[in-house]
């Protein structure tokens, strides 16, 4: 390998429908929540499926098409990168994130009319 890569992908779908924020100069930013499942079999052969959520921002011309197009439960490939966030709340505790910062949208669900 040539270098480190700082890349996620993932599939899944939306929670609810993308919290749109306008900036100055039509500067746009999407946040999203996706939801990506695993599914296994346990020691009782019981079928189980762990649900992971996972915060996703997305700017400019990806923020119109999530703001256009996506909506709660639909499902989504997401191809960007971590960014990893701390901050101080109101009592002074320090909190961290982490977010998918979103390069690239694929829509996966099929047109209703389909």
């Amino acid at each position: 390998m040539n270098g480190m890569v700082n890349k996620v992908q993932l599939i899944g779908n939306l929670g609810a429908d993308p919290d749109i924020k306008e900036f100055e100069k039509d500067r746009k930013m999407a946040r999203m929540r996706i939801a990506t499942n695993e599914h296994y079999r346990n020691s009782n052969n019981e079928k189980v499926t762990n649900t992971t959520w996972h915060n996703v921002v997305a700017w400019g011309s990806l923020a119109n098409i999530a703001e256009k197009y996506i909506k709660k439960g639909s499902e989504v490939v997401i191809e960007g990168k971590l960014n990893n966030n701390s901050w101080e709340d109101k009592d002074g505790n320090k909190r961290y994130s982490t977010d998918v910062v979103a390069n690239e949208i694929l829509l996966l669900d099929k047109k209703k009319d389909q």
